[in-house]
């Protein structure tokens, strides 16, 4: 998609509805990273949340090389959250991140970096999952356990969460754990989609009340 398709796709929305938060997915190329970024700096009274997304689980190209070491430049300042994998925070940070601690010092440096808060997804660690949110001033580290169903979606499902519940007036760290408590009841309730995938069926989840999940400093 070209970025004055992005541009224009916004603009028409912003024409119809009243835009309560923006989120930032895949993006494929330097121009729409650029779109992406004057987007947000024009809408700084509606929660923002980036979802890096640079490779798919199998691999393939999901955002042009180029763009992947001036992600955090071009972005600087323009978002309230962005949550990166452990794959996406060892391209951002240039660094080893398979560890809570190094978890933990990546968190940091995004945020320093970037002028956001960073929400990093540990999901792929070994034991309990685990993910880490740092503001700029303290860690959150929220515990959860870990699902055996392999679920497509679950990333983008949890920054559009947490998004939800900004848009509500939530603060940062209690919409974090929503958004993660959300995640898990959805995964539990996912169906099986065939070799050996399963998908989200929200309409198991209506109605419920949101439980946050665990958290420790």
């Amino acid at each position: 998609m070209a970025a004055r398709a992005v541009t224009g796709q916004f603009g028409r929305l912003a024409e119809a509805v009243d835009i309560a938060g923006i989120k930032v997915g895949m993006l494929a190329t330097v121009e729409n990273l650029s779109a992406a970024a004057k987007i947000l700096a024009r809408n700084t009274r509606v929660p923002r949340v980036v979802d890096p997304i640079f490779l798919s689980s199998s691999g393939a190209l999901l955002l042009e090389k180029a763009a992947w070491p001036r992600y955090l430049a071009v972005l600087r300042g323009m978002a309230d959250l962005v949550t990166p994998n452990l794959d996406e925070a060892e391209i951002l940070t240039k660094g080893q991140v398979r560890t809570v601690s190094e978890m933990r010092i990546a968190a940091a440096l995004v945020t320093r970096t970037g002028r956001m808060p960073c929400l990093l997804k540990g999901g792929h660690l070994e034991g309990r999952a685990v993910d880490i949110l740092y503001d700029g001033r303290k860690f959150t580290v929220f515990e959860h356990e870990r699902r055996a169903k392999s679920v497509h979606g679950t990333g983008c499902f949890l920054s559009s969460a947490i998004l939800g519940y900004m848009a509500e007036g939530r603060p940062l760290e209690e919409a974090c754990g929503l958004g993660i408590a959300r995640v898990g009841r959805a995964i539990r309730a996912a169906v099986p989609a065939g070799s050996g995938r399963w998908v989200f069926d929200l309409s198991r989840d209506r109605g419920r009340v949101p439980s946050k999940a665990r958290k420790r400093r």
